[in-house]
């Protein structure tokens, strides 16, 4: 079900918890408004649905592919860029890495460690930001 994007900072401040199987319907609303929003968005963590669950779902090509209770752990190559936020008005300064590597679970809740480059492992570390409760 497409869900309303929270624009409130107090609430995409506050932290998100492990996601269980019981949220897989989050995931879904998740996926839903991702899509729903795809001409200015490519990528979407739950708490910008108003749910503070570890989910986010990333744009990589053609897919929408989602990720339960991503965590990073290796960065490299850092660099600075602007980005903007579905939830947020304008563009920020942040820091990103160019090269990511990250732990997550799918769907079906089997783990992957998977490295990501560039652009997708750009957008990644913004919903893993989300997840974190930290606003760029």
């Amino acid at each position: 079900m497409i869900k309303s994007v929270i624009h409130d900072q107090q609430i995409l401040s506050q932290t998100s918890i492990p996601a269980t199987k019981q949220d897989l319907s989050v995931v879904m609303d998740l996926m839903d408004t991702l899509k729903a929003n795809s001409e200015r968005c490519v990528g979407m963590a739950a708490n910008m649905i108003g749910v503070h669950k570890r989910i986010i779902v990333v744009t990589m090509g053609m897919m929408n592919v989602p990720m339960i209770n991503p965590v990073i752990l290796k960065k490299g190559n850092p660099y600075t860029t602007e980005e903007g936020c579905l939830s947020l008005t304008g563009e920020r300064s942040t820091t990103r890495y160019d090269e990511i590597e990250v732990q997550y679970l799918d769907l079906e809740f089997k783990k992957h460690t998977q490295e990501f480059k560039e652009f997708i492992a750009q957008i990644i570390q913004h919903e893993v930001d989300h997840c974190d409760g930290i606003i760029i």
